[in-house]
């Protein structure tokens, strides 16, 4: 079983991000649950959420306490949690961010999907929307198949801007 945590804010899209990367894991014939973890938080408040994907059954539906994967969708989110936190030895973190950010111990990528979004104005009150375009990142990783990201994407929205910025990241990815 894979299992991934994504941290992000409140109205990023990180809850609607596990779902996409369940979905298009779904998509690839994979088993897939997808979880979110938020109280009463306000929009910019730090969200978790939880990914699993197996080819078999997936009986757990809880936090992931230990990762394969820890994705940050907003690096500011790093100042006040520990998103390393549990992260199995060895495992890979995805930051957006347009700098590199080094985790000693881990595999580090990072992409700046912000930008990416903030380019096709893909934005919702202001917010920039990084969950489309991490979706093109999770199938740069291999994660699931870009070809299923893309289906996911249209299955849940119908701008086609989606599936642009999911088309950028993943063109921009570096592995």
């Amino acid at each position: 079983m894979y299992e991934i945590r994504i941290h992000s804010r409140g109205g990023q899209g990180g809850v609607t991000a596990a779902r996409l990367l369940a979905l298009a894991a779904f998509r690839d014939g994979k088993y897939a649950t997808a979880c979110p973890f938020y109280g009463a938080e306000r929009r910019g408040a730090p969200v978790v959420s939880f990914v699993r994907i197996d080819d078999a059954p997936i009986k757990i539906y809880s936090q992931i306490r230990n990762p394969d994967m820890v994705v940050v969708l907003d690096a500011s989110v790093m100042e006040t949690v520990d998103v390393l936190q549990g992260l199995k030895k060895g495992g890979s973190v995805l930051v957006n961010s347009e700098h590199p950010h080094e985790f000693p111990g881990f595999v580090s990528h990072h992409v700046d999907l912000t930008d990416i979004a903030l380019a096709k104005n893909l934005a919702i009150a202001g917010t920039p929307i990084v969950n489309t375009p991490f979706l093109g990142a999770a199938a740069k990783l291999g994660i699931v198949s870009f070809e299923s990201a893309k289906q996911a994407i249209r299955e849940m929205f119908s701008d086609e801007r989606n599936v642009q910025v999911a088309e950028a990241a993943y063109k921009e990815m570096v592995i």
